[in-house]
């Protein structure tokens, strides 16, 4: 897959609320640009979160309205980092300093408290409210740390954090248990439902399908018809490989009329 395509995928992923509307905190809206395309290379070897800042510096590198001041500034105390802020940004004569997530979450029903605690990573290694909580109470806080203080003074970045608005971008790509699909699920913009998760031991319920399996920077990307599709013999071998090793992968799928979605297999119940 492209980078074109994954940059295209990254756009076209909502922002997971609108406004201030989860534990306060201000969501941007980036700026339209002319064509989602690239403007310049990137390293084939990023990882995903990596890939996904980088994104956004170009959208916002693109745009008339907005001006990239510094981006990944590393805190340091006595030479150990304590943390870093990924980008301060000027937009419409505002200063911001702006925090970047993009992430994949599973609703699982069964989990106790609200809503928003019952979405989890792919391989339960993570989940929602573990990722607001460390944007809330560590990583916008690291603003007003001395330490952040003398990052500016050593970068030459002539700023007061009394003057900065704080925000983040938060895209995620949302799925569901199949029989939920058409449920509404408070909390989060039901725009970012992408698709839907399965237990490995439910697949033959799809087997007359036809899947694919994209390497991890290609989650971003909306499905292709064009690449080297599977039947459920091939697929369920491959898939068993990533379940055995706890692996929860991402899969496309295609049906008879042609009809492609993007699903989870968990190894978990």
């Amino acid at each position: 897959m492209t980078t074109t395509l994954q940059f295209k995928g990254f756009i076209n992923t909502p922002n997971l609320w609108e406004d201030d509307t989860v534990f306060g905190m201000a969501q941007l809206e980036l700026p339209k640009i002319k064509l989602n395309v690239l403007k310049k290379d990137f390293n084939p070897k990023l990882r995903l979160g990596k890939l996904v800042e980088n994104f956004v510096f170009e959208v916002l590198n693109q745009s008339s309205s907005a001006e990239v001041i510094a981006e990944n500034i590393q805190v340091k105390k006595e030479k150990i980092s304590i943390g870093e802020i990924d980008c301060i940004l000027k937009l419409l004569n505002e200063v911001i300093h702006l925090e970047i997530v993009y992430k994949f979450y599973l609703y699982n029903e069964h989990i106790h408290g609200t809503n928003l605690h019952k979405w989890i990573g792919p391989n339960k290694k993570d989940d929602l409210i573990q990722k607001l909580n460390k944007l809330k109470n560590k990583q916008l806080p690291i603003l007003f740390k001395e330490e952040t203080k003398k990052a500016f003074e050593d970068l030459n970045i002539k700023l007061s954090h009394k003057n900065i608005l704080q925000m983040v971008l938060f895209k995620a790509q949302l799925f569901v248990p199949k029989s939920k699909l058409t449920d509404i699920f408070p909390g989060v913009n039901n725009d970012c439902i992408k698709g839907f998760y399965i237990n490995s031991n439910e697949l033959e319920a799809l087997k007359q399908n036809e899947f694919y399996i994209p390497n991890k920077r290609d989650w971003l990307t909306d499905p292709q018809i064009s690449v080297e599709w599977l039947n459920y013999s091939e697929f369920n071998i491959k898939v068993k490989t990533f379940v055995n090793e706890q692996r929860s992968p991402m899969c496309w799928l295609k049906n008879e009329n042609g009809l492609m979605q993007k699903f989870f297999v968990v190894w978990w119940k």
